[in-house]
């Protein structure tokens, strides 16, 4: 999902940034599968076939076979293991209500139990199987050096709005340090050093270096000198407005690649009927798993070269269900207004969340995997 036309330097560095939530998806290896049915009549299994992006991680398969050819490893860094996983929520410029709900609900089923294993008002709040949290299982599965795994529990800690953009509305993978040291003065409370996380999220108003170009969202961590801590952090812009082909797919395709024209391939419906903030999700939880896993740039990644690792989001990009590859998502649900999604969240949201790569099984897995 880059633009058409790329310098080979430039190319070639896009191809080793992958502390970002890349504009493309790893190709994966084609399959196809007998659509499934499930419990629910309303609700059916596709495997959508949409056009490959243009751009690329990798043209082989190697990123989605054994661990032997990804050498993805641990480099003796922290993770995010202290529990639990605070979250401070920037909203950076321009946020509906309900845009801002549906995230949270999203973050908040991180932790939710399942409503199979819940009774009564829990119940209710919970989520059906496949669920987020399950999702989330996979990225607890990484553990740093003493053993200590990444934390299941992940709580929305504070939130800090600047709908005005203190900072502008065209920012810097520098000045967003500058809006994170800006909200961390505004806490009524002392900096969680220990446990907290800020996650900040852009309107559509807001344009961000390289958003749209080479990336949808990145992390790192914030340098003392700004913000007075080193606080991992990740920004994930809303690109509703701006470039949904790009950062939003599959819920909008490149005009280059036949989306909606006649007899071309048709996006997929947005889950929430939003198409920037549910593509957006997906990118929030790429980042969020990649944080965890490797929070300042030194614990789990494959390559050599810790500036440029690649994550255990990077490899399974553009992959949501069983049979994914050749052009095919994977296998997700379909429910009766066409729909897709592939997890529940609470209160009965549903989403559409890439797959993410597995220590235990060496291959990308996900809640909704049919083998």
């Amino acid at each position: 999902m880059s633009p058409t036309h790329f310098s080979v330097s430039l190319l070639l560095l896009l191809l080793l940034r992958s502390t970002d939530a890349s504009v493309a998806p790893h190709k994966q290896q084609a399959q196809t599968l007998s659509l499934k049915t499930t419990p629910d009549p309303q609700i059916q299994y596709h495997n959508p076939k949409l056009p490959p992006r243009a751009f690329s991680l990798s043209s082989s398969k190697k990123f989605e076979g054994s661990s032997d050819l990804v050498q993805l490893r641990y480099h003796m860094g922290p993770v995010l293991s202290n529990s639990p996983i605070n979250l401070y929520v920037i909203w950076y410029g321009r946020w509906a209500s309900q845009q801002k709900l549906l995230i949270k609900d999203f973050l908040l089923s991180i932790s939710a139990a399942s409503g199979r294993r819940s009774s009564g008002a829990a119940a209710a709040a919970a989520a059906r199987s496949p669920s987020v949290a399950e999702w989330w299982r996979t990225v607890s599965l990484y553990t740093d050096q003493t053993g200590a795994n990444v934390s299941r529990r992940v709580v929305v800690a504070w939130e800090h709005e600047d709908a005005a953009c203190s900072h502008g509305r065209s920012l810097t993978r520098l000045s967003v340090q500058q809006v994170i040291a800006t909200a961390a003065r505004a806490l009524p409370f002392p900096v969680d050093h220990r446990n907290g996380v800020y996650l900040v999220l852009t309107g559509e108003d807001v344009t961000m270096q390289d958003f749209c170009r080479a990336v949808c969202g990145f992390h790192y961590f914030t340098f003392p000198s700004m913000v007075g801590y080193t606080l991992p952090y990740a920004w994930v812009g809303n690109s509703g407005r701006q470039c949904p082909e790009v950062c939003a797919y599959p819920f909008a395709i490149p005009g280059y690649m036949g989306g909606g024209g006649a007899g071309g391939p048709k996006p997929l419906s947005p889950p929430n009927g939003d198409v920037g903030v549910d593509g957006m999700i997906s990118v929030i939880g790429h980042e969020l798993a990649e944080l965890s896993s490797n929070p300042l740039v030194n614990a789990w990644y494959a390559g050599e070269d810790p500036t440029a690792p690649t994550e255990i989001g990077d490899l399974c990009e553009g992959l949501y269900g069983t049979g994914g590859g050749g052009g095919y998502i994977g296998q997700v649900m379909r429910d009766g207004g066409g729909r897709s999604f592939n997890m529940n969240g609470r209160s009965g949201r549903r989403f559409l969340v890439q797959w993410l790569w597995s220590p235990v099984l060496k291959s990308c897995a996900g809640p909704n995997a049919l083998d």
